[in-house]
C-alpha cells in the first residue's frame, strides 16, 4: 500500500512508520519536515499535501494539539487551538484526504484516553477528543467508495511515560507493540467507524 503517514516523525508516528516501511511504500507528512509539508491547522495545506502526492491507499494522522491549562485560565482563544488543530485538523485530512484516496482505502484518526478518562488541565483536550470519536461513527454512516475511517485512542505510551506520569497518577504505560498494533489494526484490518482504544 501507498501510506502518508501525518506527524510520521513524532514520538508515536516514528514508530509507527518505520514498522509500515517493511511491507508498505510510506510517506512522511510534517509541519516541519518529513517528506511532504503539511499543516493540518490550514486546509490550503492539507490540499496542497495531498495534490503534490497523488492517490493513496491510507492516511494515518497522528497530529494535532490542544492547550493544556487549568480550566479558570483557558480563554476562548485557547480552546480555538484544539478546535482549529487536532478537531478540524483531522476532520479535514478525512474531507480532503478521501478525494485523494483508492476505493476501500482507510483514514486512521489519533485522539487518546482524555475523551475517556479526563485528568486536570484537559478541558479543552478531553473535549476534542470526544468531538473526534463522535465524527468517526457519524462519518462512517455517509463516506463513499467504502473508504473506512477509524480512530485511535491511546492511554499513556510508554516514550512519552516521564513527561506525563504526574497527570496519570496509577496509570500504566502502554509499550510501543501495543501502541504499532492498534495503528495496524486500523490500517491492514478491516475495521471501520471503530473507536481503537488502548488505555493499559
Amino acid at each position: 500500500m501507498k501510506i502518508l503517514v501525518i506527524g510520521g516523525n513524532g514520538t508515536i508516528g516514528k514508530k509507527v512508520s518505520n514498522y509500515l516501511t517493511a511491507k508498505h511504500e510510506v510517506i512522511i507528512g510534517g509541519r516541519l519536515s518529513g517528506d511532504v509539508k503539511i499543516d493540518i491547522s490550514k486546509s490550503e495545506s492539507i490540499e496542497n499535501c495531498f495534490s503534490q502526492i497523488g492517490k493513496l491507499d491510507a492516511i494515518v494522522c497522528i497530529a494535532g494539539e490542544a492547550k493544556w491549562d487549568a480550566f479558570k485560565n483557558l480563554t476562548e482563544e485557547d480552546y480555538y487551538i484544539g478546535l482549529k488543530s487536532k478537531l478540524m485538523g483531522q476532520v479535514n485530512v478525512v474531507r480532503i484526504g478521501s478525494k485523494y484516496l483508492n476505493p476501500k482505502g482507510s483514514i486512521t484518526l489519533s485522539t487518546g484516553i482524555l475523551a475517556d478518562y479526563p485528568v486536570e488541565k484537559t478541558t479543552s483536550a478531553a473535549m476534542v477528543n470526544g468531538a473526534i470519536h463522535s465524527f468517526v461513527k457519524a462519518v462512517d454512516l455517509e463516506i463513499e467508495n467504502e473508504i473506512r475511517v477509524n480512530v485511535v485512542s491511546l492511554g499513556v505510551v510508554q516514550d512519552a511515560y516521564e513527561k506525563y506520569k504526574d497527570y496519570f497518577p496509577g496509570h500504566n504505560p502502554i509499550p510501543t507493540d501495543k501502541v504499532i498494533n492498534s495503528y495496524i489494526k486500523s490500517i491492514e484490518g478491516k475495521n471501520r467507524g471503530q473507536i481503537i482504544r488502548y488505555y493499559d
